[in-house]
């Protein structure tokens, strides 16, 4: 008995539509921290702030994905590291962003991009992640042929 495994992969379109939006969001937030007006500490802190916020955007991601399910993954402490890390970096600089002291449009503009790069982050963590998996499912599914095919060729 033959079964067909279809593996659920994301369409080229799709891949690329995440990549160059992710790409986009780095570029203006680059842009705009580069040329942002102001004291060049704050420029520095908010540097700091927006890498802080995607490394910890990052890393929830993951965590929340490797605890789906029944059984989580992580510990409690490394619950709370990640979850406080990732409140503590956007609060840290949405913070930063509301006490520089600069024309509202280039706030609005610097709000914008952050969020832009956050969301972007976890839609390419999730890409990245159900393309892994889907590798593992094939490499899998493969394996089992070849153990099938093995066995056939032995029992002949």
């Amino acid at each position: 008995m033959q079964h067909h495994n279809s593996i659920r992969r994301d369409s080229t379109a799709w891949r690329y539509q995440v990549w160059i939006s992710f790409g986009i969001a780095i570029s203006l937030c680059a842009i705009g921290l580069a040329w942002l007006p102001g004291q060049d500490l704050d420029r520095a802190f908010m540097v700091m702030g927006y890498v802080f916020c995607l490394s910890t955007a990052f890393a929830l991601a993951k965590f929340v994905r490797d605890n789906q399910g029944s059984r989580p993954a992580d510990t409690p402490m490394w619950r709370l590291v990640v979850w406080g890390g990732f409140a503590l970096a956007m609060a840290l600089t949405g913070w930063g962003l509301w006490r520089m002291e600069i024309q509202p449009v280039w706030k609005a503009y610097l709000l914008v991009c952050w969020l832009f790069l956050i969301s972007t982050v976890f839609t390419l963590a999730k890409m990245l992640r159900d393309q892994h998996e889907a590798d593992l499912l094939e490499a899998r599914l493969q394996g089992r042929r070849e153990a099938a095919a093995g066995t056939s060729a032995a029992s002949e």
